[in-house]
């Protein structure tokens, strides 16, 4: 099967609400940038040959507002302040996502905000991708998503929401068995998510 017919990252499913304004300004997102360009020199974020891109990450703000990377952008190594947006709000049952910035919120916005409405000691999401890893994980009933639950759909918001509510420690690492080598990782803040992936990826043996 052709990336084409098997990935579809990068299309925006929900129903997004975006007011174009200045990059979001934060002490912490020059480090979620950082962790970012990480990711993409080993893979983990980036872009099929089709062109469409994988693999975002955000941060929490304040309530459930999130600093996330943007759409569209996996393709690019480097963002800065101009590839990410706001995310201000959010409605899983409805499907709609409400951001502000310079750039609309990425597909897996949703995804992100599942996680941060139901742990609040969560402060940052990371969605990857990985052949070798989603493979590996699945084959050991690590932790996952249904596979009818398809990605940027309610469906999954809310099986996202289930996992995290049955684990009561601040961070963890799934796999979104309906999303074609989609893994999400999330934690108390961007190095313990990082450094969670990482050994994960190691202690797997899986390159991306």
């Amino acid at each position: 099967m052709s990336h084409a017919a098997m990935h579809d990252e990068g299309y925006v499913k929900y129903q997004a609400r975006h007011t174009l304004a200045p990059a979001p300004r934060h002490p912490l997102l020059a480090a979620l940038d950082a962790v970012r360009t990480e990711l993409h020199d080993l893979a983990l974020i980036g872009a099929y040959p089709n062109g469409i891109g994988f693999g975002n990450l955000s941060f929490r703000t304040k309530g459930n507002q999130f600093i996330i990377s943007g759409s569209g952008t996996g393709s690019r190594r480097i963002l800065g302040e101009s590839g990410y947006c706001l995310v201000t709000a959010f409605d899983v049952d409805a499907n709609a996502v409400e951001c502000e910035g310079p750039i609309q919120a990425s597909s897996e916005a949703m995804t992100h905000g599942a996680v941060y409405a139901e742990n609040p000691g969560a402060q940052c999401v990371i969605h990857v991708h990985s052949r070798a890893l989603f493979d590996r994980l699945l084959a050991q009933n690590w932790p996952h998503t249904p596979k009818s639950a398809a990605y940027g759909t309610p469906a999954m918001a809310k099986a996202i929401a289930e996992l995290v509510k049955n684990n009561p420690a601040d961070q963890a690492l799934f796999v979104l068995a309906g999303h074609d080598e989609g893994i999400v990782a999330y934690g108390p803040s961007i190095d313990a998510t990082k450094k969670l992936l990482i050994t994960t990826v190691k202690a797997q043996g899986a390159s991306a």
